[in-house]
């Protein structure tokens, strides 16, 4: 039986967090190939340390996507996250580009052919989940983690204020009763400053933000509310600690509420399912709980390299659920085409849609004009209540 009283905490980290920077710097690379070719393959992985940024990994695309393109996307990324810094700028930092062809074993594994259907670019599992917590159909922890730091980036850029740095990191503890969060019971903020900014002035600026958006009533006790434990934080990013592609994947996902497979998404092209599928067990995961047959839904789903289908897909209700969890997992593959071909056609994923999907989280998000998010979409709802009747 799942306990219906505890704790539970998440954390975020903010577009200029390190490992972040090198998740957007990955995924502009992937929408300059997909917007030029939307077959293209890309797998990109950047390290960014003072003043460096390397590029590694393997493609297959248009020529036109020369390293000079590609260093100009990484200098953008840099400056409108706004590192203009001694030791990280976007205008002086180095950048190193090792990206090569993609290998001819795993493109044959891959590409469709007259007698096979694409198959997945690599073995792996992939989760989805979704729950009623929230409006976005998301956990509340990394929900209001999330949050906190955008309002304060879009505030930053905005130019409402002119103390905080592009690194920065939350971390939000809330109380759940009977399932179900009522209120914070410690938060954590940790941000970039200029030099001359002093600690109580950070604190109660990030209070604000802290306070608009937690519910009403929901704010930590005063001794349980953390900013800048250390007292000073005035080097950050890249200069501060290096940054790598994949390393924050529970902060993309559920924060640590649902499983994770163990695949990163970002510098990725569609094919690899580590991305698509994980967009896609979400996808039915919200939808599903948008249905009103369950309050939670984990889905994981099983790929093996070059192999079109889903070796198996698994549903849990955690106990909230309306109909058993073994008739679901028989009509899902029925509403839903779940070879990376099936995926990404029905999302739409082969679009320039991914840089923006580097900070923040990759779900609980928006559904964009230009199909962005479009994982968020509740459009399986009446297809997976007809399939259940």
């Amino acid at each position: 039986m799942s306990r219906e009283s505890f704790l539970f905490t998440s954390e975020s980290v903010s577009e200029g967090h390190p490992d972040k920077l090198c998740d957007r710097i990955s995924d502009a690379i992937v929408d300059l190939y997909l917007g030029a070719d939307p077959l293209s393959r890309v797998a990109v992985e950047t390290l960014a340390t003072t003043n460096r940024v390397v590029l590694a990994g393997e493609v297959r695309g248009p020529a036109e996507i020369t390293p000079a393109v590609m260093e100009e996307a990484a200098r953008r990324c840099i400056r409108e996250i706004g590192y203009e810094q001694d030791g990280f700028h976007w205008k002086t930092a180095e950048v190193d580009n090792y990206l090569h062809e993609q290998s001819a074993d795993i493109a044959q594994g891959v590409d469709s052919s007259h007698n096979k259907d694409e198959g997945a670019g690599d073995q792996g599992i992939m989760f989805g989940y979704a729950c009623s917590d929230t409006e976005s159909l998301m956990p509340a922890p990394i929900h209001y983690s999330h949050r906190i730091l955008h309002d304060m980036a879009e505030a930053r850029h905005a130019g409402t204020t002119d103390l905080l740095g592009p690194d920065s990191k939350s971390q939000v503890t809330l109380l759940y009763e009977n399932g179900k969060p009522v209120k914070a019971t410690s938060v954590v903020v940790s941000t970039q400053h200029t030099e001359e900014a002093e600690q109580h002035e950070i604190r109660e600026l990030v209070r604000g933000f802290v306070e608009n958006v937690l519910p009403d009533g929901w704010m930590c006790p005063e001794d349980e509310f953390y900013v800048n434990p250390t007292g000073r934080f005035v080097i950050g990013g890249p200069d501060g600690d290096a940054g790598l592609t994949g390393r924050k994947i529970i902060v993309d996902t559920y924060g640590g509420m649902a499983p994770h497979g163990g695949g990163a998404f970002s510098g990725k092209d569609p094919t690899k399912v580590d991305r698509s599928a994980a967009y896609a067990a979400r996808y039915v995961a919200k939808n599903v709980v948008a249905a009103g047959l369950a309050d939670k839904c984990t889905l994981q789903l099983a790929y093996a390299i070059g192999v079109s289908k889903p070796l198996s897909i698994y549903a849990d209700l955690h106990g909230t659920g309306t109909l058993d969890e073994a008739k679901l997992e028989g009509v899902i593959s029925e509403i839903m085409d779940l070879s990376p071909r099936g995926i990404r056609e029905h999302l739409a994923l082969s679009r320039p849609i991914y840089e923006r999907t580097a900070a923040y989280g990759h779900f609980g998000r928006d559904v964009d004009d230009d199909g962005g998010f479009s994982w968020e979409r509740l459009d399986l709802v009446e297809p997976i209540k007809a399939a259940l009747s």
